[in-house]
């Protein structure tokens, strides 16, 4: 059986207790049909300029600082490069990467072994398909971004906005919003589209600003 998982509560006061806008990368191409984790594929530059346009927008609108989070995947870390040329903050960050795959990671489905995929459906929370990252090691992970940072004048903290996978996206959320790890394969939600923007924090909401 697997042990529900339980945050530190310095993990907890660290990373959930802070306010994210997340905004999922656009289509990377070339992923149709195939398990795509840490492989990094690239990305329509015309898409990415738009995502970047929408999330200069956002900033805008709520006077939020112009510091953008992404993994160094090229499908979110292009976004970044663009709003650094528009005078942006583009901050680098691992601990913002899709879960890892391993030895699946870039492979048609097809081709994965079916006894494979049952035993990570089997212990879904547990298993490291291909050898690469579990469900229990991404929820970690991502409860402990960001690291805590004290507001200088006392005041709520504006947003970390984050150009995200949705492997990422959906562990905060669910993190969010359940007091432990999924039972089972099908009880894991299905990924935001691509572009899709979350309000993930204390007072969960889903967002489009």
């Amino acid at each position: 059986m697997t042990p529900v998982f339980e945050p530190s509560a310095r993990s907890l006061a660290q990373g959930l207790s802070a306010w994210v806008m997340a905004w999922r990368h656009p289509q990377p191409m070339g992923a149709a049909g195939r398990c795509i984790g840490r492989t990094d594929l690239p990305v329509d530059r015309r898409k990415a300029r738009r995502l970047a346009h929408r999330i200069r927008q956002a900033a805008r609108r709520h006077g939020w600082p112009r510091v953008v989070h992404t993994s160094s995947l090229q499908r979110c870390a292009l976004v970044g490069r663009q709003l650094r040329r528009w005078g942006w903050r583009h901050v680098v960050d691992d601990d913002l990467i899709e879960a890892s795959f391993g030895a699946w990671d870039g492979r048609p489905w097809a081709q994965i072994p079916w006894g494979e995929v049952d035993a990570w459906c089997a212990d879904f929370a547990g298993h490291a398909p291909g050898g690469g990252e579990c469900l229990r090691d991404v929820m970690a992970r991502v409860a402990a971004w960001p690291e805590a940072e004290a507001s200088p004048t006392g005041l709520p903290a504006p947003p970390r906005l984050v150009v995200a996978h949705a492997g990422w996206m959906l562990a905060r959320r669910w993190l969010l919003t359940h007091p432990g790890l999924p039972a089972r394969a099908a009880d894991w939600p299905r990924p935001p589209a691509y572009g899709t923007c979350w309000s993930l924090g204390p007072s969960l909401a889903a967002s489009s600003p």
